[in-house]
């Protein structure tokens, strides 16, 4: 694919959208001003539009391909969610104008924390964070507060899971704790004995993710929240998994004290691309002073935002005014329409969808990481056989995927499983499109036993070939020079 550069020719414009500027430059020094015109592409508006669409074309989304990026839940988001956020009030309203002209959009975003709290079983929810990793470095932040609150310093480690997503123990350090890496049995599940010899005075939390990265449900959990417990700590839950148990089992109902939520994963609103975001988080009764701010609340005179004089112990501003209100908007949006008993089918069908295309894989021949196990949303295969036999990676057969029209699954992590590909269907997408998924596989590992060089110089469809990755991450060649 060219770029619009290539795409000009000298001279070309389109003169009927050209904005001439009489601005004076007389006061701007001349050392700032241009010698020469920028280089821009010189296109017809057709051609731009025209170039742009081919871009869009050939990007790879959830609306055109299937997505199976495991603990991330990348599913089809309803239109609908997105037409009721986008209504000409909400858009049109301005963040400093007065609570008073603002009820409608405030009470949605009240009522959102209402239902955040009673679907995680918490006490109070917050839609401040922005983001999963700072709705996740908030719920550590508040149990630091409270630790702080009672007095209690002698509490400065954090213990995680080895199968954790990779951000926790970079939230605890970010948070001034250090980290103590719990193991996991060869079933998936917490070691309860190296967490009972972890646990201690110097425990101020655990951080877990249930069901966990490795695709199981901790069956141990409530032991496991009654031993950091006893010890004096508190339990913070990852929620970038609650896909799988929404409207079926609640975090605060297991023990856990504080946890975030992912709304673009588990609550149908954008997700990918860098943004947008938000983790809202929710927490037990004895954090509920800690909550950050901006925080709806609800008065005699209506819905309106706490102030830092009205929460002293929060552990304060995480966004602006009133956060990320049109990801959050299009959330409610969201459990609005499916309700409860929609929010419950999306968990079954999301685990329904989980477990046959692990089967089918079974079926086909790959291994799975934990064969006995049953999965929750998401499952493991290892690939490890197959690097053996033909020398063909995981990272083999992602990039031939993109060949049969299928973005990846997510690869080598956990790093707990060797030639690991972390599989993630979701509740939004067909039986159809699930058995071309296993065709595929099955049709490349034929190729990587008889063919092995067509598989590892894959992807050979796309615009652009197989990388030297780490020169492209390292040494990134972005800016178009012209004669060059």
């Amino acid at each position: 694919m060219s770029t619009i550069f290539e795409a000009g020719q000298a001279g070309r414009c389109n003169s009927a959208q050209l904005v001439r500027s009489d601005d004076d430059t007389s006061t701007i020094p001349d050392s700032l001003l241009r010698t020469e015109p920028p280089a821009l592409p010189e296109v017809s508006e057709l051609d731009v539009v025209r170039h742009y669409t081919r871009l869009s074309q050939i990007n790879y989304s959830v609306d055109t391909q299937f997505y199976p990026l495991g603990s991330c839940t990348m599913k089809y988001n309803p239109r609908g969610c997105h037409l009721a956020a986008s209504l000409p009030r909400f858009l049109g309203r301005h963040p400093l104008a007065p609570d008073s002209t603002g009820q409608g959009v405030i009470s949605c975003l009240y009522h959102l924390q209402e239902m955040l709290a009673e679907l995680t079983g918490m006490a109070g929810c917050s839609l401040a964070p922005m983001a999963g990793s700072q709705g996740e470095f908030a719920g550590v932040a508040m149990i630091a507060a409270y630790h702080r609150g009672r007095g209690d310093t002698a509490r400065q480690e954090i213990l995680v899971p080895d199968a954790a997503h990779g951000t926790n123990p970079a939230t605890a350090t970010m948070c001034g704790y250090s980290v103590r890496e719990i193991p996991t049995d060869d079933q998936g599940d917490v070691d309860i004995a190296a967490l009972k010899d972890a646990v201690g005075p110097q425990t101020a939390g655990l951080m877990l993710t249930n069901p966990s990265t490795l695709g199981v449900f901790e069956r141990r959990v409530k032991e496991i929240a009654d031993i950091v417990h006893q010890a004096g700590g508190l339990l913070y839950y990852d929620g970038a998994n609650l896909n799988a148990i929404a409207g079926r089992i609640r975090p605060g109902d297991m023990g856990f004290d504080a946890i975030h939520l992912n709304v673009h994963k588990t609550f149908a609103t954008p997700h990918g691309g860098g943004g947008p975001g938000a983790g809202p988080v929710g927490v037990s009764k004895r954090l509920l002073p800690y909550l950050p701010i901006p925080l709806v609340i609800r008065t005699k005179k209506g819905y309106g935002w706490a102030r830092e004089m009205d929460r002293p112990e929060s552990i304060g501003r995480l966004s602006g005014f009133g956060g990320n209100v049109g990801v959050l908007l299009r959330a409610y949006a969201y459990l609005r329409m499916v309700g409860g008993d929609g929010v419950r089918r999306l968990a079954d069908f999301s685990v329904l969808n989980a477990n046959y295309l692990m089967a089918r894989l079974e079926q086909a021949g790959f291994q799975l990481a934990f064969p006995e196990r049953r999965a929750t949303h998401e499952f493991i295969i290892s690939l490890k056989q197959e690097a053996q036999d033909y020398g063909v990676t995981a990272l083999d057969f992602a990039k031939r995927l993109l060949d049969y029209g299928f973005y990846a699954p997510t690869i080598y992590f956990p790093l707990l499983v060797p030639e690991c590909m972390l599989i993630e269907p979701t509740e939004t997408e067909s039986l159809e499109e699930l058995d071309r998924f296993v065709e595929a596989m099955q049709a490349i590992r034929r190729e990587a036993a008889e063919n092995p060089e067509l598989v590892k110089s894959a992807p050979h469809t796309t615009p652009v070939s197989r990388l030297d990755e780490t020169r492209a991450a390292r040494k990134p060649d972005l800016a178009w020079k012209p004669n060059r």
